[in-house]
């Protein structure tokens, strides 16, 4: 199997990952994922698509994550991961799908506006 390049993205972080048949090495930022995510969850959501088509250990990923916070990092890689299994072999697409790991979460922080604290919230009105 060749070099599988794909990306994913999730709020304001781009995940970009080349995947090869491996021993189910995952390398972020030339970091081992465990000490990359040591939280034991986001771990979880990067192995997710592994773990639904029962392939754990059967493919090696080298990653480069950029921009956002650690929770967005973990699901654009999620993302790009599950796009790079879908290359690879093009029946295991609707299993991902019913899991929701193919689309991508447009979700995205609101920007603040003026006159305003927040994006809508208001500044404290005061009577007198």
């Amino acid at each position: 199997m060749e070099v599988i390049n794909t990306s994913g993205r999730r709020k304001t972080s781009v995940a970009r990952i080349y995947m090869t048949a491996g021993q189910g090495n995952i390398t972020i930022n030339g970091r081992d994922i465990k000490e990359y995510f040591p939280s034991e969850v986001l771990q979880t959501i990067v192995n997710q698509p592994f773990r639904t088509l029962e392939a754990i250990g059967k493919y090696d990923v080298k990653a480069n994550l950029k921009g956002g916070g650690v929770s967005g990092q973990a699901e654009a890689l999620r993302l790009a991961i599950s796009k790079a299994l879908v290359v690879e072999n093009a029946e295991t697409k609707s299993a991902l799908k019913k899991e929701g790991f193919i689309t991508r979460d447009p979700r995205m922080v609101e920007r603040k506006k003026f006159g305003k604290r927040k994006a809508r919230r208001s500044f404290q009105f005061s009577k007198r």
